[in-house]
């Protein structure tokens, strides 16, 4: 049985991903930060599946960690490092940028040692990401396309990137990026714009909210769903060589199509419900960004098989459900007719 283990576990990515592995009959081990509060809730159904459960174990640890980072892979033996960890807001990063920039480049840096002096051959996975191009230009963007990162975020994940290269050809080491473009899913969280926009369409719907604050409706991205991007992930890490690959759609929509699509499945129209403000806007805006898989279907028979119109209706419909379940609460009293949706 091959063990792997999951940095950023209890994120979007580490949910699809773990649920992968378990499926593929993996031992999965995943790093949680302790904290006051538990913030397992993503992966909870995977820790309640009484058949995986055994199979998945959780460890306190923190990228800044290195000792116990190392400590860890010297102990679980692992076959795979997936190194999703991180502090993945581009807005906040801008606020919190030497804890973003300081869990970006330590984090791999600590795991990239800790397997380069392991007496196990350990295969490393990197999440690097499209915002390390800067989207100044509009034209589809592959493995050899320039970085321009326009964020304390970027700017981490392209060291994290560079390094994992430098380690790849300095030590002989199994090391693989994977540069993923926006991937969505109903596990996002709910500052990001996608989700933001279907948690609310959903609350909407059903008369709990009025209203949703936004800031560039003219920015376009390269949307896939988060459950077909771990798949390549897994294939990267299966491959007879460590390599870079991008993984994308291919076409690219604006946040206002964004909005469209998800305000039509509800049959409303999205331009009675929107408001913009500068608070939300970025101080380095990334206006394009759109992304070339061709590399990841040629070599690793990758694809992503969600359009977009289907991961609109995916996310809406999952937060229809939940606003539903949100309005018995309402009604019964247990949650107060003033909550209101949180804002970032």
């Amino acid at each position: 049985m091959k063990k792997a283990l999951i940095t950023g576990i209890t994120g979007q990515d580490g949910y699809y991903l773990t649920k992968l592995l378990l499926d593929k009959n993996y031992e999965v081990h995943g790093t949680i930060r302790r904290s006051s509060s538990i913030n397992t809730e993503r992966i909870d159904p995977l820790i309640a599946d009484h058949s995986s459960s055994k199979r998945l174990v959780l460890h306190y640890s923190d990228l800044l960690d290195s000792a116990s980072l190392a400590s860890l892979i010297n102990s679980i033996e692992p076959d795979e490092v997936y190194n999703l960890a991180a502090q993945s807001h581009v807005s906040v990063s801008f606020k919190n940028p030497v804890y973003t920039t300081q869990t970006g480049t330590l984090g791999s840096v600590s795991l990239l040692e800790a397997i380069r002096h392991s007496s196990k051959s350990i295969k490393f996975y990197q999440a690097s990401s499209s915002e390390m191009y800067g989207g100044g230009i509009q034209e589809q963007l592959n493995e050899n396309s320039k970085f321009d990162p326009k964020s304390p975020y970027a700017a981490s994940k392209l060291f994290a990137h560079n390094l994992n290269q430098i380690y790849r050809d300095s030590y002989d080491l199994f090391c693989v990026n994977g540069i993923l473009f926006n991937h969505e899913s109903p596990k996002r969280g709910e500052t990001f714009v996608t989700r933001k926009i279907s948690r609310a369409v959903g609350r909407i719907s059903l008369g709990l909210q009025e209203k949703i604050t936004l800031g560039n409706l003219d920015a376009s991205r390269d949307w896939g769903f988060a459950g077909d991007y771990v798949e390549g992930m897994w294939m990267m890490m299966q491959h007879d060589k460590p390599d870079d690959w991008v993984l994308a759609t291919g076409e690219t929509y604006t946040v206002k199509e964004f909005l469209k699509k998800a305000f039509d499945t509800v049959n409303l129209s999205w331009e009675d419900y929107v408001v913009t403000s500068e608070k939300y806007l970025r101080p380095n805006e990334v206006d394009f960004l759109l992304g070339d898989p061709t590399k990841a279907k040629n070599e690793l028979n990758w694809d992503n098989k969600t359009s977009f119109d289907d991961l609109v209706i995916m996310m809406v419909e999952s937060d229809i459900e939940l606003a539903k379940q949100e309005k018995v609460l309402f009604s019964n009293n247990l949650i107060s007719p003033t909550w209101e949706f949180p804002k970032t």
